[in-house]
């Protein structure tokens, strides 16, 4: 038996049942970390150690009943822009190269209620700008099912620590699509719940109406049982909702009869790989076959909603990241004559190529002038678009889309060419500008064996129907009996 290749239920069986112990479990899960980070390259910062000590301590406190948790002792990878209190939090930025949070993020302080063992800090796109974690300073992460391709962004590192069982689940965040576009490149599956569901309170903004932390897992089920942990509302963010509690496990159902989907065709015109196009057209067919409705819509706001978004998007990052000014905290240049100097070589130094694009786009769209003519029009679409699925929603429980327009490309494929790597978002952005949670899940390979991701998406607060829907799909279909990483070079 291969511990790491268990899911988290599979794991708590197995707890249960006296065939594991805590220790078992996180040994063989740093081993794997050992044997494939090399490779990979998931992680900024292992704590492997400190997990090794706490699993051998919190299986100890289980076997006094000290401890009763269900998910005691289990390991998880934290996306490097979720601060944890006392580990480096580096955004995979020159500017937070050496940044020691000082607090714990609203999620950890949820994992840690749990005894869950954090693995390691997950790395990413710089300040979770990209598509496909090529912008880290510290390292490019590379897909485990081809190591010469890119594991999607900008939650890149804790997808690939996820599909490559360096851990057995892993948060990441959302803006435009982190969480699902890596999820559809590597084979897993990817959760962005409603916009305000789960606190962002220690998560590093990027661009906070549209920012919302996730889940990566194996499988539906472990998705359902980690946001169970991670959802709920938090006085420290003044965003998030007031929601009842819920338990996701009992919206997972396996049966889809008389579910109405939508599939917006403008998700199927051009720039839509035809291998793509064909397996999420096999989806459909096989939804039907399972007893649900399809019908095809217009979701006409497609063409307007990337330009949207990255206005919206860089207009608050430039706002976001104006506290890295070399004077607070973070990076500091030691070429500086005067005040000016420090502000100005500090954030040249300090960021990439990538965020100092973003920034100075978001300047100019909120500059004297420009204001009305971007900004104040992106925020009138940002309405149309959110009354465009309003109006789908009327008559349709989900939306079905390819998650993207093509499987995960080769690495340095797109480098040069910005506009090209933003496309690579076209499927995702409309679901963060409109606050409505979305789920990617693999549903089938292409000719090259590189997994396509399928994306549900539901209605504010309905995470039950996208995991119900996608769950059913999951157990008739069974991807991850079929298909595995290959970690070809």
């Amino acid at each position: 038996m291969d511990i790491t290749e268990l899911t988290v239920h599979e794991l708590q069986e197995k707890l249960k049942s006296k065939e594991l112990t805590i220790t078992d479990i996180n040994k063989a899960y740093i081993d794997r970390i050992n044997e494939k980070e090399k490779d990979v390259q998931a992680f900024i910062t292992l704590t492997t150690d400190e997990a090794l000590e706490t699993s051998k301590n919190i299986e100890e406190s289980v076997n006094k009943g000290e401890i009763k948790g269900e998910l005691a002792g289990i390991p998880i990878g934290i996306k490097d822009n979720i601060c944890i209190n006392g580990v480096k939090t580096t955004c995979a930025s020159k500017m937070l190269e050496n940044f020691i949070a000082p607090y714990n993020a609203t999620v950890i302080e949820k994992i840690n209620d749990e005894n869950m063992i954090c693995l390691g800090k997950t790395n990413m796109d710089e300040f979770a700008m990209g598509s496909s974690t090529e912008n880290s300073y510290f390292k490019k992460t590379k897909n485990p099912w081809d190591l010469s391709r890119v594991p999607g962004g900008s939650s890149g590192g804790s997808a690939a620590a996820v599909a490559s069982n360096m851990v057995p689940w892993a948060l990441g965040s959302d803006t435009g699509g982190s969480i699902r576009q890596p999820a559809g490149c590597c084979g897993i599956v990817g959760l962005k719940p409603t916009y305000g569901l789960i606190s962002r309170y220690g998560l590093i903004a990027y661009a906070s109406s549209l920012d919302q932390i996730g889940t990566f897992t194996k499988d539906v089920e472990d998705t359902a049982i980690l946001l169970n942990i991670i959802a709920g509302h938090d006085d420290k963010d003044t965003t998030s909702a007031v929601q009842e509690k819920k338990d996701y496990t009992k919206a997972l159902k396996n049966d889809v009869k008389g579910l109405k989907i939508a599939v917006p065709k403008e998700f199927f015109g051009d720039g839509i790989n035809k291998e793509v196009k064909e397996s999420i057209e096999k989806a459909i067919e096989k939804y039907k076959e399972l007893g649900a409705t399809v019908e095809e819509v217009s979701l006409d706001i497609a063409d307007y909603s990337l330009a949207t978004y990255y206005i919206i998007a860089c207009a608050e990052a430039s706002s976001n990241l104006g506290r890295f000014d070399g004077i607070r905290y973070g990076y500091r240049s030691s070429k500086f004559n005067n005040l000016r100097d420090i502000y100005i070589n500090s954030r040249s130094e300090g960021f990439g190529d990538e965020v100092k694009r973003r920034i100075i786009l978001g300047t100019y769209v909120l500059s004297s002038g420009y204001y009305d003519a971007y900004y104040k029009k992106a925020q009138q679409v940002r309405t149309l678009v959110k009354n465009r699925f309003d109006e789908i929603f009327e008559n349709h429980d989900i939306i079905l889309t390819p998650t993207a327009p093509t499987t995960a490309f080769k690495i340095g494929e797109k480098s040069d060419n910005p506009l090209e790597m933003y496309l690579s978002d076209i499927c995702t952005v409309s679901v963060n500008i409109a606050g409505l949670p979305g789920l990617s899940m693999p549903c089938d390979v292409n000719s090259e064996g590189m997994p396509v991701g399928m994306q549900l998406i539901g209605k504010r607060f309905d995470e039950e129907t996208i995991l119900n829907a996608a769950y059913t799909y999951e157990q008739a279909t069974k991807f991850r009996e079929k298909y595995k990483p290959t970690f070809k070079k």
